[in-house]
């Protein structure tokens, strides 16, 4: 009874520390995924006012909006067009996230698997974004170490995730899809660069770590796995497939039965999930990072941030694209919705 009493006490410290230094982090950690995702929700929501409504301004609408959802669009000024990138730039953000990304995850196993300690700067900035401390002392008890290295192995699953999700899309990009002369503003492309170098700090920042090192799993992997980091595995993997598959079926459109590519323009997709939505492939993205969201046990209010932030801006994409298609092709299928199966 001594033993179960001392463990209660040691977990509940343990929480209590985390969850202090969680609510000191609160605002540092969160104000960013929380504000551009109200961004793009005050976008959203602007775009579904009435016409009067609307914001005027050429560069709002510049921003908001990419490739062929800029052609139906308020006419692009001069001074608009001469920000203009080539949307198969999209390739620069996955390169950029496999490299850096690949860094971050060499990095993280080699602290967690043989315990070298991450280069002074790293540290320094983990520190900055808020990373979850823990005290040698809290790790004495066996429900403490449970709870640390549960979050140890889903941030470590999360990262591996994101890796492969960056290094499938880069794939994509060279060998699957097949790109137009659509623009996105630079604006926009600067920011892709920016998301994806701090998309992965956020998650390595999920770490519990002291002051040089962060929790080492060493040969105890398996015996971290938790019915959330199965399901969120398998749900990553599901989604991707269905991601993969939407490119296949956007690329085709433009190619015929050979491979080979024979135009570049818009057609309506039809099969697997652009059976149901306009973005099926924008759907899958969301479903990506829900799956990782389930793989950091559902209760990572950081992660559910980054969620919400991915949500609006795939569902504003959405809501352009379904406006384009029903614009273009007087056939579009009218059961059809744009980014949620029949809500929206």
């Amino acid at each position: 009874m001594e033993n179960i009493t001392l463990l209660f006490h040691s977990t509940v410290e343990f929480a209590g520390a985390a969850a202090a230094h969680s609510w000191q982090c609160l605002e540092l950690h969160h104000q960013g995924p929380s504000r551009v995702a109200a961004a793009f929700l005050l976008a959203l929501l602007l775009q579904l006012a009435p016409a009067g409504l609307l914001p005027s301004c050429a560069l709002f609408q510049d921003l908001i909006r990419y490739g062929k959802t800029k052609l139906s669009g308020p006419r692009r000024p001069a001074v608009c067009r001469a920000f203009d990138v080539p949307k198969r730039y999209f390739s620069h953000f996955y390169v950029i996230s496999v490299l850096w990304n690949g860094f971050l995850l060499w990095s993280l196993s080699q602290s967690l698997f043989l315990g070298a300690p991450f280069p002074n700067w790293l540290r320094a900035l983990l520190r900055t974004l808020g990373a979850t401390p823990f005290r040698a002392l809290e790790m004495e008890s066996r429900a403490s170490q449970m709870l640390v290295g549960e979050l140890a192995l889903s941030a470590f699953l999360v990262l591996v995730f994101l890796w492969v999700h960056s290094l499938r899309r880069l794939f994509e990009c060279f060998y699957v899809s097949v790109f137009s002369n659509a623009v996105i503003h630079v604006v926009q492309y600067c920011f892709g660069l920016v998301y994806y170098v701090l998309v992965g700090l956020t998650v390595l920042s999920q770490m519990p770590m002291d002051d040089k090192n962060v929790y080492v799993l060493g040969k105890n992997l398996l015996t971290q796995a938790r019915w959330f980091h199965i399901l969120g595995m398998m749900m990553f993997f599901w989604s991707s497939a269905h991601q993969y598959k939407c490119h296949v079926i956007l690329s085709n459109l433009r190619r015929n039965k050979k491979g080979v590519i024979v135009h570049c323009q818009h057609r309506i997709p039809f099969g697997d999930w652009f059976d149901y939505v306009s973005s099926a492939n924008y759907l899958a993205e969301l479903m990506i990072y829900i799956s990782m969201a389930v793989t950091f046990g559902l209760h990572n209010l950081t992660w559910w941030l980054v969620v919400t932030y991915v949500f609006f801006s795939q569902a504003l994409c959405a809501f352009f694209n379904h406006n384009f298609y029903k614009s273009t092709f007087v056939s579009y299928p009218k059961h059809r919705k744009a980014f949620l199966p029949f809500l929206f």
